[in-house]
């Protein structure tokens, strides 16, 4: 596992009116504003199990989100 810098700044991705401990997903950028910047991403339920990304692929999927490219996994939810 890469090493995590101790200094991030936590963002939780959940409703402005959500309780409760979640869990949740909480995105952290790392240094930069290139495409390589790191993007560190954890569940609240697992703050030590942290997967990290680029800004490049996070920028991507981000779009992808909001294209509906993903709606297919949350059909009937």
């Amino acid at each position: 596992m890469p090493d995590i810098p101790p200094n991030l700044t936590w963002e939780r991705a959940a409703p402005p009116d959500a309780t409760g401990p979640g869990p949740w997903i909480e995105i952290a950028f790392g240094e930069g504003d290139d495409g390589d910047a790191p993007v560190y991403i954890r569940e609240t339920s697992d703050p030590d199990n942290v997967v990290t990304t680029n800004r490049r692929k996070w920028d991507a999927f981000v779009l992808g989100v909001q294209a509906g490219e993903f709606d297919h996994f949350v059909e009937g939810v």
